[in-house]
């Protein structure tokens, strides 16, 4: 009875996700790279998730993303007694809806320890089963032997590290030995300890969901976490080689979180700028083009620049795909100057928003 009932809620929970068409999250490319919307954090019926393989495609091509990875538990199976398989079954189960989605799919796996050094995701796996080790050293060297991409999960996560998000010696020796390339600086929450040590020690920063459960249906405008990648074309190598480089934005609820290059040709590609002077009143008008939402506080300027008179208590909002003005008063006879101002959403530092200055 016991069997039946497993492979009834196993062929239950591979019903697709019907949708008429892919999902779409316009957000714009960077010069010389296409952006790719990705999620390398989930788990199926083969850990402890709770859908089959093939939902985790469909849920992924419905919310507009590129690449996945499906990542379960080496060492956490509690339906094994059912699913007794190795540990790629998920990765081979997905592939060929993958490929009719159209959604790039990357053979992944978690290693799951007790802290330090917590629980990591390798990516880019040839062989999931050969990380199956008693000794954790000896699963990240696995890892590292298949050339995987390898990356530390919610350090902030309370059941782990319920007093202050740390950085283990453990965590050192992992990356001095080129077997930690990036951290999830999301994983339901945002962890600015994290965003600072990827700042710090060039590590690749990652946002994932994580997800167990199906996966909620998002409303207009909304999203899940997710890792666009800068890569240099829509290929699995490509994403290897951008992740590898660094090449990454986290993009949590309307927050952006990464590297100030990386955010600042994103916030420059999606808006299109234009002013109009008359006499001492110069309008600007600012078209968002993108599905990116901003949010601007007006900054320390020039005393004869008067605008954002207000932001201080509510920001500029642009919302996404919309057009908004604004105007700069000019005193004093100047016939321009710096209109600074930070885009509050858009993290280039711990909990700070990226500086920008337009000119006028």
């Amino acid at each position: 009875m016991k069997k039946i009932i497993s492979l009834f809620l196993a062929v239950c929970t591979a019903l697709p996700v019907f949708t008429q068409e892919k999902g779409k999250i316009d957000i714009p490319d960077l010069k010389g790279y296409v952006t790719l919307k990705c999620d390398f954090h989930m788990h199926t019926v083969f850990s402890d998730g709770s859908v089959w393989p093939v939902v985790r495609v469909d849920e992924a091509y419905r919310d507009g993303l590129d690449a996945i990875s499906i990542t379960d538990h080496l060492e956490y199976r509690p339906k094994k007694d059912d699913l007794a398989t190795s540990h790629n079954r998920s990765y081979e189960i997905a592939q060929a809806a993958a490929k009719n989605r159209k959604i790039m799919l990357i053979r992944g796996a978690e290693i799951t320890r007790e802290m330090p050094p917590g629980h990591s995701n390798a990516i880019f796996l040839t062989n999931a089963d050969e990380l199956d080790k008693p000794d954790y050293m000896d699963a990240f060297r696995a890892a590292k032997a298949q050339n995987a991409f390898i990356f530390w999960n919610h350090p902030g996560w309370l059941a782990q590290q319920p007093d202050t998000t740390l950085w283990w010696p453990e965590h050192t020796r992992l990356h001095e030995q080129g077997m930690m390339h990036g951290i999830e600086v999301v994983n339901g929450e945002y962890y600015p300890e994290v965003h600072r040590w990827c700042l710090d020690k060039k590590l690749t920063m990652l946002g994932n969901t994580d997800v167990h459960a199906p996966m909620q249906t998002f409303a207009p405008g909304k999203h899940r976490t997710m890792t666009l990648v800068f890569a240099r074309s829509a290929t699995t190598e490509a994403i290897y080689e951008a992740l590898m480089a660094r090449r990454t934005v986290v993009y949590h609820d309307e927050f952006l979180i990464g590297e100030e290059t990386y955010l600042k040709e994103l916030f420059e590609n999606a808006l299109e700028w234009k002013t109009r002077k008359e006499g001492n009143v110069v309008t600007v008008t600012v078209t968002n083009n993108s599905d990116l939402t901003f949010r601007l506080k007006k900054t320390r300027s020039d005393a004869r620049l008067i605008y954002f008179r207000n932001t201080s208590i509510v920001p500029f909002t642009i919302a996404p795909k919309s057009t908004r003005s604004f105007t700069v008063r000019l005193l004093d006879g100047i016939q321009g100057g710096d209109v600074n101002f930070i885009v509050e959403n858009l993290l280039a530092e711990p909990n700070t928003g990226m500086k920008y200055t337009l000119k006028i």
